[in-house]
């Protein structure tokens, strides 16, 4: 484990090869899956409060699913994820180009609709985080749909860490990310 700041950072995040290849896999860690997409409780209000803006973007089906369900439920673990369409397939908020699922928050947000671009365990991925009292860890979570992103990453030769950079310092900000890759430096 690489420690920086309240955070333990699984080596395999600074080791492992990763970049999203959607033109294979269409995005399908958003239609697959046990639940929707995790949220933080601080998420909870931001999801009601940007879908009036958030809505024109969605599928009919997701439209219809958010207001059964809400912005957001609990899985059957107790914890708050997305709404899901069809009983835990794809997340309410997946809208579709060319056959590839895109977000709709974050399509929303592109287009300067919202400020807010996704929940950050979306925009994470495959970077889980488990979060305790007194610090967070993050690890890889590995998912057999996501291999040809790892072929991809390898090919290009990106860890995990680097495909994230926007994310990790939208969540820990600039000076851990700094710090993290410091680490990884001089741990090579």
């Amino acid at each position: 484990m690489i420690e920086v700041g309240q955070t333990l950072v699984h080596e395999d995040i600074a080791s492992q090869q990763f970049v999203c290849n959607l033109n294979h896999c269409k995005g399908a860690c958003c239609i697959e899956g046990d639940s929707g997409a995790p949220l933080l409780e601080s998420e909870l209000n931001i999801l009601d409060e940007i879908y009036p803006q958030v809505k024109p973007y969605m599928t009919a089906k997701g439209i219809e699913a958010v207001e059964s369900y809400g912005t957001s439920v609990k899985d059957f673990e107790g914890d708050y994820t997305t709404p899901c369409v069809d009983q835990n397939k794809e997340c309410a908020y997946v809208t579709w180009e060319n056959g590839i699922t895109k977000c709709a928050i974050e399509k929303a947000y592109e287009d300067g609709k919202i400020n807010w671009k996704k929940p950050i365990s979306c925009h994470l991925y495959p970077i889980r985080i488990t979060a305790y009292p007194e610090f967070e860890v993050l690890h890889y979570d590995r998912w057999h749909i996501c291999h040809s992103a790892c072929s991809l990453g390898q090919e290009l030769k990106v860890p995990v860490y680097q495909f994230l950079k926007e994310p990790l310092i939208r969540k820990y900000g600039q000076q851990w990310f700094d710090d993290l890759q410091e680490k990884v430096n001089t741990s090579i």
